[in-house]
């Protein structure tokens, strides 16, 4: 059994008391990884998405964060699974993509070449392997095997919103805002950042397939 390192991943989550698999959450800091294992990431995404700036009280406030500002966990990541194989998973629409010249991926599915140094890209719904939202994401793997997945764009239904919410805020706001932000809102995020059991098996099994360096 190809031996792996799961990166930047949730604290006694989905990742942990797996054999083969060394998990290395915030306090274990993954951007000190020196391999030799193929790698699978998950590099924290505060940043990197259309809240970069954070919440809007903050930001009235003057508390204005920077786009990419995660510390390097991202560029390390790229760094890792270039160097040692694996995949990197980001939310969809990710800045990193075109701020380190990563082809964005098809809406609709399917593998395509994301750069010049070996990587692959494409987009596809956690939604599709268990989570409880659609969840689309984008992934980055170099020297892996590339599984067909099950792609395609889920068309979230308006019945679907919580009917408070849409009594309350009206289904338009509902639909702008997004089904994450009434199921997967709230000061407990470990629901909505889990990955699902049968999507990460299927990211170990790619990590597994690369031969690292």
């Amino acid at each position: 059994m190809q031996q792996i390192a799961a990166l930047y991943v949730q604290t006694g989550g989905s990742y942990y008391n797996l054999p083969g698999v060394t998990p290395f959450d915030q306090d274990d800091d993954a951007r000190m990884y020196m391999g030799p294992w193929p790698v699978i990431a998950h590099p924290p995404c505060q940043r990197w998405g259309k809240m970069w700036k954070g919440q809007p009280g903050n930001i009235k406030a003057g508390k204005v964060e920077r786009k990419g500002d995660d510390q390097g966990c991202f560029k390390s990541a790229l760094f890792d699974v270039r160097r040692f194989g694996g995949v990197i998973e980001h939310p969809e629409h990710s800045n990193a993509w075109p701020l380190f010249g990563l082809t964005k991926p098809p809406r609709q599915g399917g593998w395509v070449k994301a750069d010049d140094f070996g990587g692959w890209t494409c987009r596809v719904e956690q939604g599709r392997y268990g989570h409880y939202v659609p969840k689309p994401t984008w992934i980055y793997a170099v020297g892996c095997n590339l599984p067909e997945l099950r792609w395609g764009v889920h068309k979230v239904r308006d019945d679907e919103f919580p009917p408070e919410a849409v009594e309350r805020h009206g289904i338009a706001y509902c639909r702008k805002a997004g089904l994450m932000a009434f199921k997967g809102g709230g000061k407990d995020a470990s629901a909505r950042i889990a990955t699902p059991p049968e999507f990460r098996d299927i990211l170990i099994a790619m990590a597994r397939s690369a031969s690292p360096g």
